[in-house]
């Protein structure tokens, strides 16, 4: 509580005083800020490296496929069955408003693996297709190379 300063009537001011409500709210945002990137880490995957490359940051709308070296599909962070992975695809792009699967395989991964991935997603009429890799040593970050 503070005092009035400068009225005619003395005695206590009864307004909420909301600077420290404020210095909180700045911490707690910034605190949130800071965790918020990390623990958004998705399947441990080690990608290929690749020269030709597109930055284009990650964001909630998009919807990514990992295949782990050994074979595991995971679909928005979620393991699914090798049976599942075309229905899981098709559930996750329901509800978001891009269309786009981004596939995140391996470097280990076997080629056939990534290949039926994508024929699959052809048949199913799924087109938007991308392929995430790391950028070559001294080119920076992470970065999507599209393609189908």
């Amino acid at each position: 509580m503070g005092m009035q300063v400068g009225e005619d009537k003395g005695g206590m001011n009864h307004e909420i005083n909301i600077t420290p409500l404020a210095d909180v709210m700045l911490v707690l945002l910034i605190i949130v800020m800071l965790i918020a990137p990390l623990i958004q880490k998705g399947v441990d995957v080690r990608l290929p490296e690749a020269a030709n490359t597109t930055d284009k940051p990650e964001n909630d709308g998009q919807t990514i496929l990992a295949v782990t070296a050994s074979g595991e599909y995971f679909v928005e962070n979620l393991q699914v069955a090798e049976s599942d992975v075309l229905q899981a695809v098709r559930d996750a792009l329901d509800r978001k408003l891009e269309r786009v699967i981004l596939i995140k395989a391996d470097q280990d991964a076997s080629y056939s693996t990534v290949m039926t991935l994508l024929d699959q997603m052809q048949r199913a009429g799924i087109e938007d297709i991308g392929l995430v890799t790391e950028r070559k040593v001294g080119s920076g970050g992470v970065a999507a190379a599209g393609g189908e």
